[in-house]
């Protein structure tokens, strides 16, 4: 039997890679709720990734 429904999971993650392509700062934002984050080091972290990924030094 076929389905229509898509997994939340993969809705989150895709509400992710594109806000990550318009705007970090909401990106950064909705990851942390959707994450959990538990403390400030995994803002830094993520904030670095971001970076990185500007720089072309990371994925």
């Amino acid at each position: 039997m076929e389905t229509n429904e898509i997994d939340s999971k993969k809705i989150g993650e895709e509400v992710m890679n594109q806000l990550k392509k318009v705007d970090k700062v909401s990106y950064i934002r909705f990851a942390s709720v959707y994450r959990e984050f538990t403390d400030v080091d995994e803002f830094k972290l993520e904030v670095e990734k971001l970076l990185k990924k500007d720089k072309g030094e990371g994925k």
